[in-house]
């Protein structure tokens, strides 16, 4: 039996084709990127949000700002569903950072096993609620700036905090709402950070408050990662996202 050689075949240098430079990809790239919607645009826009859901709401379920400090903590790499099914069982038994450190971490972590990362979780609910009884009398701050100090809250978990529980109007930035940002867009940024900063500065104070819950709806249920569902878009003539899925 003969054997088969392989050959394989060479391309000539003077064939190849030439790689493009990588100063003009960015420009490609830049000159499919619309520029950031104009002030009267952004008005129609959350003109058009608030007549779809006037008093848009969070999809986490709480009875108190503790109780929601502590879910907007857990929803962390994973999904409200899976929050709200840890916290139905949870929440009854330990409603009060007291209740909290009484039910302890170990009774926690039994409660919210089925999240992701519930170890460091419940030593962070745990130390936080310690915090809350120690330094502020089992009551949740009403300050971003104070709320960042406890232990597993961030900027964006602060800001849910003080928009829903205290009225607010920060926008927290997620990765629905840095992706709507950027694909309409009302602003060009980079970070979670830099877009809540546009944000706040550039949505009219009278759509503020609520800013924060319509962009994150229409984010995951419309304007999707991977398949952004246009056709259905109230502000689809408005968007400027050059691979809109209109049939």
């Amino acid at each position: 039996m003969s054997e088969l050689k392989q050959t394989s075949r060479r391309i000539s240098p003077s064939k190849r084709k030439p790689a493009v430079p990588a100063k003009a990809v960015g420009r490609s790239l830049r000159a499919r990127t619309p520029k950031p919607v104009d002030r009267t645009t952004m008005i129609e826009i959350f003109r058009r949000l608030h007549a779809a859901n006037p008093e848009p709401k969070g999809e986490l379920e709480h009875t108190n700002p503790y109780t929601l400090l502590v879910a907007v903590a857990l929803s962390a790499q994973a999904t409200d569903i899976g929050v709200n099914k840890a916290t139905r069982n949870l929440f009854p038994v330990a409603d009060t950072p007291q209740k909290m450190l009484a039910l302890g971490e170990e009774g926690l972590k039994e409660r919210i096993k089925t999240l992701n990362f519930f170890n460091t979780k419940a030593k962070n609910v745990i130390a936080m609620s310690r915090r809350l009884v120690d330094e502020f009398g089992g009551k949740v701050p009403n300050s971003v700036e104070v709320l960042e100090t406890l232990p597993g809250v961030g900027r964006k978990t602060a800001s849910v905090v003080v928009n829903i529980a205290f009225g607010d109007p920060r926008i927290a930035v997620d990765t629905h709402i840095f992706r709507v940002t950027n694909r309409i867009p009302l602003a060009i940024t980079r970070t979670p950070l830099e877009t809540q900063e546009a944000l706040e500065k550039l949505i009219p104070d009278a759509y503020r408050l609520h800013a924060h819950h319509w962009l994150i709806l229409h984010g995951r249920y419309i304007c999707k990662a991977r398949k952004p569902e246009c056709w259905r878009c109230p502000i689809n003539d408005l968007c400027r996202y050059p691979d809109k899925t209109i049939p």
